[in-house]
């Protein structure tokens, strides 16, 4: 048997500031979940949203603060979680998250996931080549278009700020 020690698809893509390496192929049938390297720049973060899929994170390098809403009817209060390399989280399907990086270096965190979420992340994502110029509406109305499509809830810019994952524009 051997092993593969370092897989990577070399697909990469830019999720509108954070990065998307993807260590398997969403699509193949020989996987039942998809692994990918995520990059969370400086002053970078991922937007509130919720999906039924469950995630596991493992912060590889950096830190990170993750803001976790309670799934369904609990009583539960909203909670931003530290979380610096070594340490994991579990985010159990329709939990609404967000992430921020408020360090002044880049967070390196490995994700397993579905392969529909894998799936969303590389459609909804641009090309590498795109990474260094500034979303533009029409990148953000397409990761909306692409979320809905999916069944996924992803929270627009008030909300956001309101939570305290982006910064007031």
């Amino acid at each position: 048997m051997s092993i593969d020690r370092n897989p990577t698809t070399g697909v990469l893509i830019d999720l509108l500031g954070p990065t998307i390496e993807f260590m398997t192929d969403p699509d193949d049938t020989g996987n039942d979940f998809c692994v990918m390297r995520g990059v969370v720049p400086p002053a970078g973060f991922v937007p509130l949203h919720s999906h039924s899929d469950t995630e596991g994170f493992m912060v590889v390098a950096g830190a990170v603060e993750v803001l976790r809403y309670p799934a369904g009817d609990s009583d539960e209060i909203p909670e931003w979680l530290h979380a610096e390399a070594g340490d994991y989280l579990h985010m159990g399907g329709a939990a609404a998250h967000a992430w921020r990086n408020t360090a002044d270096a880049p967070a390196e965190v490995l994700i397993v996931a579905t392969n529909k979420l894998g799936r969303f992340m590389r459609e909804a994502g641009r090309p590498m080549r795109e990474a260094d110029l500034q979303p533009t509406a029409q990148d953000f109305a397409r990761f909306a278009d692409t979320a809905a499509r999916y069944g996924y809830w992803i929270a627009g810019p008030a909300q956001n700020v309101a939570a305290g994952v982006m910064p007031v524009a």
